[in-house]
């Protein structure tokens, strides 16, 4: 059953199409490997985003690919700081009004500065989180980035 979670009101509103696959979530296993094989669509265009704090912008966010890890350094120097680090879990859901493994680029409670990896471009569909565990969006990148008005660089490295 589709949620309507403020993300997929964000995509609605805006009349950006979008597919929703629903999942079984397992609490000990939120990692993107499990969210791929569960909506069956390939690793390397399910996309998980990381909420950071540079030292001189403060929140980000980061959309990279599934089977990457977080280049810190490199989404340091995309976003103006020199150094940038993942905040505390404890801090994710006051930031941004989501759970650990619901975070989404769409929806949130306020504006954060969004740094989209840039092979997503490559694709004809990605997915992101719907918002809420349990549930992603496929949507064409490009839209996601007009939406976001992402900026769009190198800021993964293999995992």
């Amino acid at each position: 059953m589709a949620q309507k979670t403020n993300a997929v009101r964000q995509l609605d509103q805006n009349k950006i199409p979008y597919e929703l696959r629903n999942y079984t979530v397992d609490e000990s296993d939120l990692s993107a490997g499990t969210v791929a094989a569960k909506i069956n669509f390939p690793l390397p265009q399910v996309y998980k985003t990381l909420v950071a704090r540079g030292d001189k912008t403060g929140v980000l966010l980061a959309c990279i690919p599934g089977d990457k890890e977080l280049d810190l350094k490199a989404l340091a120097s995309l976003s103006g700081n020199k150094k940038a680090e993942v905040v505390p879990l404890k801090d994710v859901q006051p930031l941004t009004g989501y759970i650990r493994g619901g975070v989404s680029p769409l929806g949130l409670k306020k504006k954060y500065p969004f740094f989209l990896e840039e092979i997503a471009l490559s694709f004809g569909t990605i997915s992101i989180s719907a918002g809420v565990r349990g549930c992603q969006v496929l949507l064409n990148p490009q839209h996601l980035v007009s939406l976001t008005r992402a900026i769009c660089g190198s800021i993964s490295k293999d995992a």
